[in-house]
């Protein structure tokens, strides 16, 4: 119902007495304390809202000088009544909002109320304790409802009775309710297009007909089974949810459908034509016995066939992930020629095929991650296979090597997720003897290719040169323990290109590497290594992200604020260093930059005498003690020693005085020559 709030251009605000807001034809009362509905606003107000208010009852008066009201919304009040004429003078209102009220207590009050609403249009109910029998009361002479939200109610069971009257009704909302039983609730809803059960306990969906509906969203129920009804009509359903429910098969979904997003995701689906010991069950059928009244009907149905007999032509995003899905059954994907998404990540998979003329010619993006494959097989000729393909999940599978040059006939190939497979690159390193080269997977020469993640591949001494003829701007290489080999040379072929680079947890510490290169970095991620000192070279990067944790850096250059990188730093990560108390000028400084944000800013510690301390709120003895350690030693020097040199300057001009006329006397004596005193 949000859509009905809030139209009309912002103008100028004006303001009534009890702080209500005026803008056009809407006031907006929105959280005043009201107590009652203000009688001193515009007659010609169109839409009211008074949300988050502490009104009980809307009285026969409280809208009588709103003859033009369309919108009224009363969300989240104390309301418990409306009385019987409350919308006398307000019989044009086409939008009504009373959400997270009150209402179950005087309902059938509330429900003559409403009666006088002839062109209502949209109502929400939600949050309001109704049970189906109240809701069919207060909706019962609504017959021109186009929109109605019960939702967060405690309706259990549906019946013909419930909706019996809302012949215009296009939307229904039922979701977080306690539904179990639905019994030809909706069959009266001949223009019903969005129905919502979400949230709720319903343990199937069997013959289903509701050949008009287009969107049905039953996500999040106990559910087991989805039959539809065996029917030749057109069924104008385009969506589908059924994800995080128990379904045990791929649903029995009607024959002609124009249905074009299928959501099975979080259930316990799989396919039994054979199983994993080669037991075939093609021919195996299950009979469902329902039971209406007297009458009792036996169904049987084939367990593949049926899906076989789906009209799939129109789909384009199938969604089959955490299931438990092994295999899939022959001829499965090519009833689905227009599919553009295919997700099956979470799943058993041991294999997947691809081959030229493949029906999925239309695919953008396939998602098998999370998997068990060991093979990715693929006839490779001189045709495309999955032309229109740009993003490619492959990651957490037990891959060693991917079918040759399967990237070059995927023409459009943007994203490709490796992560978490035992998959090396090529070219390998030179093996000595008859032995042959280990297994690799070539990327060199994928023009199209922008982003690849190789996160824990156990890659090895990479070298050669393994991006070449590739523009990726976008290199996951972390977690691999064993593939930097000291120097960068192997990434010069994306210097130019490349603007986001994950180092983490890759065994870094050599000081030397050079980034100098590497211009166009924007976002770089070094964490999880033993950097003891920080890279000189990355002074001269624009960086606008930074990630420096779990290291072993002591301190940050001085002048690290002066440099490029500093001028262009936005997000710097710093926690879980073992820095110095006493070196913290540089964090001083980082403080002090504008715009520059450290999200761990407050995780960040120092050490100081085997204390961990915040670089924050140091102590001022602490303080105090680094002042003296930091301190010029020359200076401490000429300090100490002043003392000791004014002491004996004293003592010798005492002495000197004292023994003067001695002194001279002797010089006298010695030299024989006379003077005057």
């Amino acid at each position: 119902l949000a859509a009905g709030w809030g139209s009309g251009a912002l103008a100028a605000w004006a303001t009534f007495p009890g702080g209500c807001e005026l803008v056009q034809n809407t006031v907006d009362c929105t959280g005043r304390w009201l107590s009652s509905i203000p009688g001193n606003l515009r007659g010609d107000t169109e839409e009211l809202l008074l949300d988050d208010n502490t009104i009980h009852v809307l009285g026969n008066v409280s809208l009588l000088m709103y003859h033009q009201l369309r919108r009224l919304s009363l969300t989240k009040n104390r309301l418990e009544l409306l009385e019987p004429g409350a919308f006398l003078g307000s019989q044009g209102l086409h939008v009504l909002s009373l959400a997270d009220n009150l209402l179950f207590t005087n309902y059938s009050l509330t429900a003559a109320a409403l009666s006088a609403l002839p062109d209502l249009r949209r109502l929400d109910l939600a949050g309001n304790r109704l049970t189906e029998d109240m809701v069919s009361v207060l909706v019962g002479n609504l017959s021109s409802l186009e929109s109605l939200s019960v939702a967060r109610n405690i309706i259990m069971r549906l019946d013909s009775s419930v909706f019996t009257n809302l012949t215009q009704l296009l939307e229904l909302n039922l979701e977080k309710n306690y539904i179990f039983e639905i019994d030809q609730a909706f069959e009266g809803l001949q223009r019903l297009q969005k129905l919502n059960i979400a949230y709720n306990y319903l343990p199937c969906v069997v013959e289903f007909g509701l050949t008009q509906l287009r969107v049905l969203n039953v996500s999040n129920n106990v559910i087991e089974w989805f039959l539809a009804l065996e029917s030749d009509d057109l069924f104008e359903l385009e969506v589908l949810d059924l994800s995080h429910n128990h379904l045990l098969f791929f649903p029995v979904l009607p024959r002609q459908t124009k249905l074009h997003t299928l959501l099975l995701k979080d259930n316990d689906m799989s396919f039994y034509q054979r199983l994993p010991n080669g037991t075939s069950l093609a021919n195996v059928t299950v009979q469902f016995l329902l039971i209406d009244g007297n009458s009792t009907n036996v169904t049987t149905v084939s367990l593949w066939d049926e899906i076989c007999h789906s009209n799939l032509s129109s789909l384009h995003l199938l969604d089959m992930s955490q299931n438990q899905v092994w295999y899939l059954p022959e001829g499965f994907l090519a009833q689905m020629p227009s599919l553009t998404h295919l997700k099956l990540n979470q799943n058993c998979l041991e294999t997947f095929h691809l081959s030229e003329g493949d029906p999925l010619a239309m695919l953008t993006e396939l998602d098998l991650s999370q998997n068990q494959l060991v093979e990715l097989g693929a006839e490779v000729g001189t045709g495309d296979i999955l032309p229109n393909l740009q993003l490619f999940n492959l990651s957490t599978n037990r891959l060693r090597v991917l079918p040759p040059e399967v990237f070059t006939y995927t023409r459009k190939i943007a994203t490709v997720d490796l992560s978490r497979n035992r998959v090396d690159l090529c070219p390998q390193p030179a093996i000595i003897g008859d032995m042959e080269s280990p297994p690799c997977v070539d990327i060199r020469g994928v023009e199209t290719l922008t982003h690849l993640s190789l996160a824990g591949c156990g890659l090895r001494g990479l070298g050669g040169h393994p991006f070449q003829g590739t523009s990726l701007v976008y290199l996951d290489l972390s977690d691999n323990h064993q593939a930097l080999s000291g120097n960068l040379e192997w990434l010069q072929d994306l210097a130019l290109t490349l603007r986001v680079l994950s180092l983490r947890n890759t065994s870094l510490s050599s000081t030397a590497i050079d980034f100098s290169s590497f211009n166009g970095l924007v976002r770089l991620d070094l964490s999880g290594n033993s950097l003891t000192v920080f890279p000189i070279s990355l002074g001269a990067l624009e960086l606008r992200s930074l990630d420096l944790r779990d290291n072993c850096l002591l301190a940050l250059p001085t002048d690290i604020v002066r440099t490029p990188l500093g001028k262009s730093l936005r997000e710097v990560y710093l926690s879980r260093n073992p820095y110095n108390c006493c070196t913290l000028s540089w964090w001083d400084a980082l403080q002090r930059v504008e715009g520059l944000h450290v999200p761990d800013g407050l995780e960040v510690t120092c050490s100081y005498a085997s204390r961990t301390l915040s670089p924050r709120a140091l102590p001022e003895p602490v303080l105090q003690s680094c002042r003296w350690q930091m301190a010029d030693l020359a200076l401490l020097y000429l300090v100490l020693a002043l003392p000791t040199c004014l002491t004996l300057l004293v003592a010798f001009a005492v002495v000197f005085l004292m023994l003067k006329e001695k002194l001279l006397k002797m010089v006298k004596s010695r030299c024989g020559v006379s003077s005057s005193y």
